[in-house]
Order: C-alpha cells, then sequence, then structure tokens
C-alpha cells in the first residue's frame, strides 16, 4: 500500500494557523476535519513555525538532579506542620472551653482576672523552683 505525501503551500499553512489563533476553530481536530489534514503533528508543527506562541511569555525552570523530591519533600512537611497546627489550635479552643466551664463550676465570674492572678503565682512559683535549682 503506497502512502501520499500531501504538499500544502505556505498560503495555506499560513491561513490554517491564523484561522485557529483567531478562534474560528474549537481546536487543532476541527481543523484537520474541516480540511481534510490527516497528519496529527502537522497542524501543531505549523503553529510552531508560523503562529504567535513564540510571542507568549514563557517560564523556564531550571531544576538541579533530585531538587524536584527535595520541593516535594517540603511540600509535603508543610501540609504536616499545616495539620499539626490545626490539632494544636482545635487543643487550644476546647482547653480554653473547658476552663470557662470549671470557671463557671466554681463560682469564678471574673476569669481573666483568676487568669492574671494564676499567671502570677505560677511566675512566682517557677522563680522559686529555679533558685532552689542553681
Amino acid at each position: 500500500m503506497e502512502q501520499r505525501v500531501i504538499r500544502y503551500s505556505e498560503a495555506f499553512k499560513r491561513q490554517v494557523v491564523e484561522e485557529l489563533e483567531s478562534g474560528r476553530y474549537r481546536s487543532i481536530g476541527e481543523v484537520r476535519r474541516k480540511y481534510g489534514i490527516k497528519g496529527g503533528d502537522t497542524v501543531p508543527t505549523w503553529l510552531r513555525k508560523y503562529g504567535r506562541e513564540h510571542l507568549l511569555p514563557k517560564v523556564v525552570r531550571v531544576e538541579r538532579m533530585g531538587e524536584r523530591d527535595r520541593i516535594e519533600g517540603l511540600e509535603q512537611r508543610v501540609r504536616q506542620l499545616e495539620k499539626a497546627l490545626a490539632e494544636a489550635n482545635l487543643d487550644k479552643v476546647l482547653s480554653e472551653a473547658y476552663f470557662e466551664l470549671a470557671c463557671e463550676e466554681f463560682g469564678i465570674t471574673d476569669v481573666e482576672g483568676f487568669k492574671k492572678n494564676a499567671d502570677r503565682r505560677l511566675f512566682a512559683k517557677d522563680m522559686q523552683g529555679g533558685t532552689r535549682r542553681g
């Protein structure tokens, strides 16, 4: 079975590219069907050669060996730390709620005053314990 090679003119190639870039066709497949272009790489090649793709800003990323693995590992670590932080915040909220319930149970109405007084007492106790050790 002999394959026929079809040659397209420069004007035709540029016309197809212009029609694609103007949005007349939604996809390369659609323009291929309309014009009966058989090769799957034909139109993309024309786009690279004649299209405006080269005018679009491109980001080039240079990575060293193993850098991608390192980045993925760091991203995973960030996710773990975010989860741990969320759990710690939840524990803090629950502890504050339990503390307020305990104060209510013991009839303490000035919760903030109680906290300040407790902080002073704990600090003083800590300082006494620190001097005994030294």
